[in-house]
């Protein structure tokens, strides 16, 4: 038996306030040093940030890391490493962080140099604040969300689906969490919902692809209904 989820679904929007740390690597070796005692607010957002940021960078390359590795050290071989790195796998930042200290140290390690970059190419660490703010946007039942989703902003890709995963007991966004809520009558959507990869997806892309995982859906039950 379905339990109904009485509460509506509220749109939130948010931001990223930077805050400059004072602290920059110069070559991998310093890289791998800052790395191991960097606050892990300062890896989150050189994994996540730049989803918010528009940035001109080779698109191949996901996070801050791995394109300082191509650009400013020249490394691709680190900055394919590094850009496979999914943070999604990782339980706590902490992992993280340790994941990527392995592959820098393996880096090292292989090189009969260490890569360094020119004193105006370091690598700068930087934290940010989230800043959340409602967008007035809500919707109250499951069959609303096809009509909601192209018209939200990027930020609120970034925090259902991104920020949500620290948020959530499942690790889960929260149009998965809200869908959940429905029982057994959406158990199905909420499944194919958080099957979305966003580390690898921008945020029109993420938007994309939920919209057409709704459409799909909802479209399929509609010709269930008159079939």
């Amino acid at each position: 038996m379905s339990t109904a989820n009485t509460e509506p679904f509220y749109v939130k929007d948010c931001s990223l306030l930077r805050i400059a740390t004072g602290i920059h690597a110069q070559n991998l070796s310093e890289l791998r040093d800052k790395l191991l005692k960097i606050h892990p607010e300062s890896i989150y957002f050189h994994y996540w940030g730049r989803k918010l940021r528009h940035v001109f960078v080779e698109p191949e390359y996901h996070n801050d890391f791995a394109s300082w590795a191509f650009q400013s050290l020249h490394d691709i071989t680190l900055a394919e490493r590094l850009s496979v790195i999914d943070p999604s796998d990782s339980a706590e930042l902490e992992d993280l962080r340790s994941g990527l200290t392995e592959v820098v140290e393996k880096r090292i390690y292989e090189c009969e140099t260490i890569p360094s970059s020119s004193h105006d190419e370091q690598f700068h660490f930087v934290r940010a604040q989230i800043v959340v703010f409602d967008t007035g946007f809500a919707v109250s039942k499951p069959e609303e969300l096809p009509g909601l989703i192209p018209e939200i902003p990027d930020g609120s890709v970034f925090y259902h689906f991104i920020d949500a995963a620290r948020r959530t007991k499942s690790k889960s966004n929260d149009f998965s969490v809200w869908l959940s809520g429905f029982g057994d009558d959406y158990k199905e959507l909420s499944e194919r919902v958080s099957t979305i990869e966003p580390y690898f997806l921008n945020m029109r892309a993420i938007r994309d692809r939920l919209t057409s995982i709704l459409d799909e859906y909802f479209t399929g039950r509609t010709n269930e209904r008159t079939g």
